[in-house]
């Protein structure tokens, strides 16, 4: 999940719903983690939360099949435990793909598992008949069962409209827009949103306002790259000169 871009507010009560309804935990707060875990090469876990302060939550989003899953997770695990010793570490790994994976590892002197929970298992209909908008985008990782991808699409749009507030709408259809990528459900989405904006402001389309952010982000390169004057990008594209560096620098580009 791209935590830049969604709301860490939006992101943690996802979460929350997600342990609760799915691992089971009764968990009333996280504090979300954004760092990497290495040893040799890069590792980025998915997500990584401290949960009411005694307990380490980690989730990894698992696409396709992998046979050395537990590997993995048992590297995580190592990685994690190593920077948090006096915290318990609960693993689970939420699975989108086809197939069966492996949950255990086991070599002389050593037994490891994590918790598993296989989306493809679950009916959508147990989100979707509750009330919360965590639940509402949850759906979108579930079973169809027969159902249309683009009515049960459609029906999860027409459902977050009716139960949140325009700033609302915005954060959770983000979050949307990002699980329907995991199951390639994105242009049903981009799709359906076309043809809401009789009912919610097109401005409050999360495809809209990142739309803006890119448009915004080549007319700064742009002009940067025929006047070389940050006050004068400022003042013609209204955008303050923190946020002019940061896109230079994100690009490459070093201002003195």
């Amino acid at each position: 999940m791209n935590k830049d871009i969604v709301s860490k507010e939006v992101v943690k009560s996802v979460l929350l719903e997600l342990a609760r309804s799915l691992f089971g935990l009764n968990i009333q707060n996280i504090v979300l983690i954004d760092e990497e875990f290495e040893r040799v090469e890069s590792r980025r876990a998915d997500i990584v939360a401290i949960a009411d302060e005694n307990k380490i939550l980690h989730i990894e989003i698992q696409t396709n099949y992998d046979k050395l899953m537990p590997l993995r997770m048992l590297r995580y695990y190592t990685d994690i435990k190593a920077k948090y010793l006096n915290l318990p570490v609960l693993q689970y790994v939420v699975y989108l793909g086809k197939g069966n994976l492996k949950t255990s590892f086991s070599d002389e002197g050593l037994e490891y598992s994590y918790n598993l929970i296989d989306m493809k298992k679950i009916d959508c209909n147990v989100f979707l008949e509750r009330n919360t908008p965590e639940d509402t985008v949850l759906a979108i990782l579930c079973d169809f069962k027969n159902k249309n991808p683009e009515n049960v699409v459609e029906y999860i749009i027409e459902k977050l409209i009716s139960i949140t507030d325009s700033n609302g709408f915005k954060k959770y259809m983000l979050i949307l827009e990002e699980f329907s990528e995991l199951r390639d459900l994105q242009e049903i989405v981009k799709e359906k949103e076309m043809f809401i904006t009789n009912k919610v402001k097109f401005e409050d389309l999360p495809s809209y306002e990142i739309g803006l952010e890119k448009g915004m982000e080549k007319g700064i390169l742009a002009l940067y790259k025929i006047t070389k004057d940050i006050n004068l990008i400022e003042k013609e594209m209204g955008v303050k000169k923190d946020k002019i560096l940061f896109i230079l620098e994100k690009n490459g580009i070093k201002v003195k």
